[in-house]
């Protein structure tokens, strides 16, 4: 029986426990719950389990019945906060929290690969870590899981290392995607404080108004990257919160935004670490005001090693329809703390499409989006296709040893 055909007799058991994991969705560092169903999921396979001690990770160790390398598999598992909206009949049971970007798809089709695996694990050249990760979104969870030895948990640095991350739209159901080098954005925060002096709305002379200032800011960003940078090396900065007063006719003493900051090369975002700040506070000293403005680089670019990526997208050709796997022409603007991993391990992060069926994929909700629906019908491709990643890879190290 194929890889592809066992995954599929796995399919109802993925999805069950992906739509459990929908229904109590967990944020940050710390999902006890779902750290729970991961560990009753993988009772009974022939793994090494080690528990995260700064952060409810698991990561699991799968020996080969062969001498081989080792091969890192992960799979994120936090949620996002937003209040779920898709309608769907398992939809989150948790007020202000929801799977919107896949993530329990992601831990789903990762105990399936493990439960493939660990059936095949007699003609595994060398060993296989997964990785289920928390805090993706946003809290270093790949960071904290390499500072608490992930990379070396087989006993030896991993060979190289894959990931899935799954669409809600921008592609069709079932269809795998990605590219060599640059495949996602860095991802860094803009946090600016304009400090003034308030005073009544009608006469603003007497006071130094903060509002006005900020506004210019959050314009002159704009104008600023298009006039500082390649286009073809490109900056997407996006003001996401702006805060200040409490009236309509008081002048407020000071005046908050927040923005995110997507660049495509390491140089590009050392230059937009240095010089958005000098603008801002320059522009607050041209009104004569101050200003505190933070830069916080959060994500490096998120790299695929060349030779990884050909391997894996000839990988998915040959487990499934060659005319659904697809190189992509240009990055994904999105971030991911996967990059971290491949900073250090040669590897490749694909996506794979999970539009609702039915709907069209082009106009489908968004990932992070309240109304994303996701079509859990893939669990079994990303099974497959982690498996077989694994399971080539060390042949390819067991080849070589």
């Amino acid at each position: 029986m194929s890889i592809v055909e066992r995954a599929k007799e796995l399919q109802p058991e993925l999805v069950q426990l992906r739509r459990s994991l929908h229904r109590e969705p967990e944020l940050g560092l710390h999902l006890p719950r779902t750290q729970e169903k991961v560990l009753a999921a993988l009772d009974g396979l022939p793994l090494e389990i080690t528990l995260g001690k700064n952060l409810t990770s698991v990561t699991a160790v799968l020996r080969g019945g062969k001498p081989g390398g080792a091969v890192l598999l992960r799979g994120d598992m936090d949620a996002l906060p937003v209040t779920e909206k898709s309608g769907v009949a398992y939809a989150s049971e948790v007020s202000g929290r929801m799977h919107a970007c896949g993530h329990d798809l992601h831990t789903a089709g990762l105990v399936g690969a493990a439960r493939l695996l660990a059936e095949r694990r007699e003609h595994l050249h060398g060993d296989v870590v997964f990785m289920f990760q928390p805090g993706e979104e946003g809290y270093n969870g790949a960071g904290a899981m390499i500072e608490e030895g992930v990379l070396e948990a087989s006993g030896r640095t991993v060979d190289a290392a894959y990931a899935l991350h799954v669409s809600a739209n921008r592609l069709p159901s079932g269809v795998v995607i990605t590219r060599a080098g640059t495949v996602t954005s860095a991802a860094d925060r803009l946090t600016v404080t304009v400090r003034g002096k308030g005073g009544h709305g009608s006469n603003p002379s007497t006071a130094k108004d903060p509002i006005p200032v900020a506004c210019e800011m959050v314009t002159a960003l704009q104008t600023w990257v298009t006039r500082t940078f390649d286009i073809f090396d490109p900056v997407v900065v996006t003001v996401g919160t702006f805060h200040s007063g409490t009236k309509f006719n008081i002048i407020p003493d000071h005046a908050e935004f927040e923005a995110t900051v997507r660049s495509y090369s390491e140089s590009t975002q050392e230059r937009l670490a240095e010089g958005l700040p000098r603008l801002m506070t320059s522009i607050a000293a041209a009104h004569g005001l101050d200003a505190e403005a933070v830069y916080k680089i959060e994500y490096p670019v998120t790299v695929n090693d060349a030779d990884e990526t050909a391997f894996a997208l000839a990988t998915a050709r040959d487990l499934f329809d060659p005319r659904e796997v697809w190189e992509s022409p240009q990055p994904n603007n999105g971030s991911e703390d996967f990059a971290l991993v491949l900073q250090r391990v040669p590897g490749a992060m694909l996506m794979v499409g999970a539009a609702p069926e039915g709907a069209d994929w082009q106009d489908a909700p968004m990932n992070h989006s309240p109304r994303a629906v996701f079509d859990d019908g893939v669990l079994y491709r990303q099974a497959a296709l982690l498996s077989g990643l694994a399971e080539r890879r060390l042949a390819d190290t067991g080849t070589a040893a």
